[in-house]
């Protein structure tokens, strides 16, 4: 099975919100990127093969879950309704 990788680092950090709260309302702005380009990667190096990449896949949902949580952690604290 794929490696996916050993870093673990934190999607929804002081830069990134930093970096969201900065953005443009048009602007796009992803921190999972990195792992959604890995999978991306695996795909292409197995041809297409998802089973081989399983590792990626979630690595890249547990990096969404995390900042979504902490996104909606950060919107309870500063008492945002929405």
């Amino acid at each position: 099975m794929a490696q996916a990788g050993s870093e673990n680092k934190e999607p929804w950090n002081e830069e990134t919100r930093a970096k969201f709260e900065g953005k443009s309302r048009s602007e796009y702005l992803d921190p999972c990127q990195e792992a959604a380009q890995r999978s991306i990667r695996c795909l292409h190096r197995n041809q297409g093969d998802r089973t081989m990449c399983s590792d990626y896949f979630e690595a890249y949902r547990e990096c969404k879950k995390q900042w979504i949580e902490r996104r909606r952690e950060q919107k309870r604290k500063a008492g945002a309704l929405f």
